[in-house]
């Protein structure tokens, strides 16, 4: 009986609405609660405001680690490791580039990275996956880029996804039409899908030279290997001082929290970049079609198949990317807005993670649902966190002005800039941990260039807001109202 429940359209689009509704209840709480209960706004204001100011301590301190763990990963020799183990030479690598209306040169930036690996060329193979809707032109970027790199790697491929009616556009579709190409290929070849990992790489991700031996390594030392993804930070540093500030404010921020969810282990999930095994992508039957925000996804279909296996592990080495950068500040405005809302869509997996959660009596309870507390606690602070930080705390006294007049009233202002003041103090340790990750890729800083690295951040709060409780609020509003959120490549000259 639950089970047909759960697989009616009416129960999936209720599923669909929970979080968007929580997002604007918190959002209008103070509006709405103060005339009434404004104590009981209140406190919930101030929890929200100290569970701030935990987030940011705990960021910070796993960030330490993180660095800590990559300073002695970097100087780590993994090929000379991997060399030492007899399964290495079992191991082939597809390497999967993502591409829609890219420029040769950024493709060249990426291959070349990938020629650069400190790894037997014999044993890695490209995939360029490109769209059929590009039409000739995809195909004279392929031809270009084969030319050059066709001899380097043990193959060099590229498929040309073409759409069909229960699919949508984006990387998940794409990725789907490329591993089935490689799963062919593999069969063909008759290599043992367990043995063959698959790195899905963006365009523009530059992976460091040793980045394919320290995850073949951990991959044959790793006993549950055939259920787990692994995963690099992905910073966003390339070009870092062509951008405008508001964008290098975001940039550095994403890569600072990237960098510190690496050593929590239990909520690890892999972002834009990451490996994993053919084995397992063939048991899920690769990515789900039919929806925009592929990383998390294809962890949650994992998750539900094999249950608590499945894990992201860290790799403490940094990947390079490219933050938006677009022809004009107007149009690097909008594309970064529309990327974050792309990835805010994101909450539309918490509908697919409720329904799996009914359907799945095989994982334990209490396992889907911490996951489920961590996707809806990542997508509720997301849109609402500037809101209640930066005004909720003065509606209750302006709303009830009786309010206003008690102790909580008066002090509640107060209390919440106090908090504020204490959460910015640990930009100092944020300012600190950029400077030294882009050493780390080689992004330098001049002496002139020294002091926006400290003014950048009064323009925090606009940024927050318009590039990312904004977005942010607008894919969830989507969410509780069907509108569908429609994939757009984001520009990255």
């Amino acid at each position: 009986m639950i089970n047909r429940i759960v697989r009616t359209a009416l129960f999936y689009r209720i599923a669909e609405s929970i979080v968007p509704i929580l997002t604007w209840a918190i959002i209008l709480m103070p509006v709405w609660l103060s005339p009434f209960h404004p104590a009981v706004a209140s406190y919930f204001i101030l929890g929200f405001l100290i569970y701030f100011f935990y987030k940011s301590i705990k960021t910070i301190y796993y960030t330490a680690i993180a660095f800590e763990l990559m300073q002695k990963a970097l100087k780590i020799d993994w090929h000379t490791r991997l060399s030492k183990l007899s399964k290495y030479s079992e191991i082939h690598h597809f390497i999967v580039i993502t591409n829609y209306k890219e420029k040769v040169e950024k493709l060249e930036q990426t291959i070349e990275k990938v020629k650069e690996q400190r790894y037997a060329k014999d044993k890695i193979s490209i995939v360029l996956a490109m769209e059929e809707r590009e039409g000739e032109v995809a195909r004279t970027r392929s031809a270009l880029l084969k030319q050059k790199f066709g001899s380097v790697f043990a193959g060099f491929y590229t498929t040309y996804h073409e759409l069909v009616v229960s699919e949508v556009i984006g990387k998940a579709s794409n990725e789907a039409y490329a591993a089935r190409f490689i799963d062919d290929l593999v069969m063909e070849k008759k290599l043992n899908r367990k043995n063959v990992i698959i790195t899905v790489c963006d365009a523009d991700s530059l992976l460091p030279s040793q980045y394919l031996a320290y995850v073949t390594y951990e991959f044959i030392k790793d006993e549950l290997r055939d259920y787990h993804f692994y995963w690099a930070p992905v910073l966003l540093y390339n070009n870092f001082w062509r951008l405008s500030m508001p964008i290098r404010v975001q940039s550095i921020l994403s890569s600072v929290i990237r960098l510190s969810i690496l050593p929590q282990r239990d909520e690890l999930i892999q972002i834009s970049t990451y490996s994993t095994n053919l084995w397992l992508l063939k048991q899920v039957n690769f990515w789900d079609t039919d929806i925009i925000p592929e990383d998390w996804h294809i962890w949650l279909q994992a998750f539900f198949k094999f249950g608590t296996k499945v894990k992201t592990l860290p790799i403490y080495l940094p990947i390079s990317a490219d933050p938006v950068l677009a022809d004009g500040h107007i149009n690097t405005f909008k594309n970064r807005y529309e990327q974050e809302r792309r990835w805010a869509w994101g909450a539309s997996d918490i509908p697919y993670t409720i329904v799996k959660t009914f359907q799945t009596p095989h994982i334990p309870l209490l396992a889907k649902l911490r996951k489920l507390a961590y996707l809806i606690e990542i997508h509720l602070f997301w849109p609402t966190s500037f809101f209640v930080l930066t005004l909720s705390a003065f509606i209750p006294p302006l709303i009830n002005p009786s309010f206003k007049r008690t102790v909580l009233g008066f002090l509640l202002p107060k209390i919440s800039s106090f908090i504020l003041t204490l959460s910015s103090v640990l930009l100092i340790f944020i300012v600190y941990f950029d400077h030294k990750m882009r050493e780390k890729v080689k992004v330098k800083t001049s002496l002139k260039n020294l002091p926006l690295l400290f003014i950048q951040w009064y323009m925090l709060p606009i940024i927050s807001f318009v590039f990312s409780s904004l977005p942010a609020l607008e894919a969830h509003t989507r969410l509780l109202l069907g509108k569908k959120l429609e994939y757009k490549v984001t520009e990255k000259i």
